[in-house]
């Protein structure tokens, strides 16, 4: 391009870069902008973040793609880059896996700055971390030691869900619990039990089955639970209570007038369960948009404040939930 408007390289640079320390003759300049604008020509972002030590680009690590909760969490977060010229470059690794995926976003592709949404165990995640050596945001994980994260306000949400079936008259409520030891599962947890409380429903451990955040889990623990004869059952995410669905039709069960079925997480597929399926709303997007913020900020050079937990959203009721038997 320099050559062809008849200029050097650093000259071209500097006017398409909008550099005035440096004096151009008018009429080079309107040549050059006239060039590059014939050519179509757009900075190269990645030479330029090679001379800046910055891609302008962040990186997001999910656990599972076809999870609707983290499909929700990558949108916000690839809108909020966006809009503070940022691009999202997203990664999925499988808990477990002893891939250093998180390390190798960071160094092989060159992010200034990662999203993390993580079900690995604390030590693990905390290694990887360390290893990726550039700042990070976790998502709805709270990790000792890191500086920043954005949860959702689970507990609560696991309460409302309680008090919406036994509203309906159910004294035996199930919950299919998240990942054993997780922050998400323990708070879940201690919502459900908080609902029954409240309810002046003693807890029953035999009422809870561990389903981690995939439907053959949600199917595995109804499963567990069916010789227990719950009335209804709130599942921790909206996976693992189509799960859950899926063996109670299974078995005979009729949703909602044998059992009762709710989900924490809303979206689309919600609607298309068979019977359609009661949930409360999370804010799972706006979750992506605030860390995205958070680690922008960051990544400029401010310290910003923990936020508080995002509140859920409403109860959405539908034809899964209905009335105790009897």
């Amino acid at each position: 391009m320099a050559q062809t408007a008849g200029v050097d390289m650093s000259t071209a640079s500097r006017v398409l870069r909008g550099d005035v320390s440096q004096r151009v003759r008018e009429e080079t300049r309107a040549r050059i902008l006239k060039v590059a604008e014939d050519l179509a020509y757009r900075p190269n972002s990645l030479a330029r973040g090679l001379r800046t030590a910055r891609t302008d680009t962040l990186g997001i690590v999910v656990p599972q793609l076809d999870n609707p909760v983290f499909a929700a969490a990558i949108r916000g977060a690839e809108q909020a880059a966006a809009e503070l010229g940022y691009s999202l470059l997203i990664s999925h690794r499988e808990p477990g896996t002893t891939a250093t995926t998180i390390a190798k976003l960071s160094q092989t592709n060159r992010v200034d700055g990662l999203l993390v949404a993580s079900l690995d165990d604390d030590e693990v995640l905390r290694s990887d971390l360390a290893a990726a050596h550039v700042p990070f945001v976790l998502m709805n994980r709270i990790l000792p030691g890191a500086p920043l994260s954005v949860v959702l306000d689970s507990r609560a949400a696991a309460r409302r869900g309680v008090e919406h079936l036994v509203g309906l008259g159910h004294r035996r409520v199930a919950h299919l619990s998240g990942r054993a030891q997780g922050f998400n599962a323990a708070q879940r947890l201690e919502g459900y039990r908080e609902g029954l409380e409240a309810a002046g429903i003693a807890f029953d451990p035999v009422l809870v089955a561990t389903a981690g955040y995939t439907a053959e889990g949600g199917a595995r623990a109804m499963a567990e639970l069916l010789p227990q004869r719950p009335t209804a059952v709130l599942a921790a995410t909206l996976v693992s209570a189509a799960g859950a669905m899926s063996v109670l039709h299974a078995a005979g069960w009729r949703i909602p007038q044998d059992i009762s079925v709710a989900g924490l997480h809303d979206a689309p597929v919600a609607r298309l369960l068979y019977p359609s399926l009661t949930t409360v709303m999370m804010p799972t997007e706006e979750m992506g948009r605030v860390a995205a913020s958070l680690l922008v900020r960051s990544l400029a050079g401010e310290h910003p404040d923990p936020v508080p937990p995002l509140p859920p959203g409403d109860l959405i009721p539908r034809a899964s939930t209905g009335p105790a038997p009897g």
